[in-house]
């Protein structure tokens, strides 16, 4: 039998540290395959206990969270930073990010002239 003192819903723990605004959010990012636990997909109710390696995709983007203590309430944010390990590398810089073209909104259909560009751009010569 698992104690509910070191035990908690990833949902609700997700919630706790303020990682998601709500724990119905926290809870469709699980079924959604956002989050994962030691690896493994986790569903909302799987139980996390410290120790515990979390990865939670936000923005297209992985954070790595250690569970250092459970809590199932949300705290100061003192206490959260007890509760949690944070692991994420830093994102990369913009330098390092490669350039995406974006054309304007409502800028219409491109012309045969702006296709060529972008193909150019791409580096799709047909030449």
């Amino acid at each position: 039998m698992t104690d509910a003192s070191t035990t908690t819903r990833v949902d609700a723990w997700l919630w706790a540290i303020r990682v998601y605004k709500t724990r119905s959010a926290a809870t469709t990012a699980c079924r959604a395959g956002h989050v994962r636990v030691n690896g493994e997909r986790a569903k909302a109710a799987q139980p996390v206990r410290p120790g515990d390696e979390l990865r939670v995709r936000i923005q297209g983007f992985d954070r790595i969270l250690v569970v250092k203590k459970t809590i199932a309430k949300r705290v100061g944010a003192a206490l959260v930073a007890e509760s949690v390990d944070d692991r994420t590398p830093p994102p990369p810089s913009k330098e390092s990010m490669p350039f995406v073209p974006v054309r304007d909104r409502g800028a219409g259909r491109p012309t045969k002239r702006d296709r060529r560009e972008i193909e150019k751009l791409r580096g799709r010569d047909s030449d």
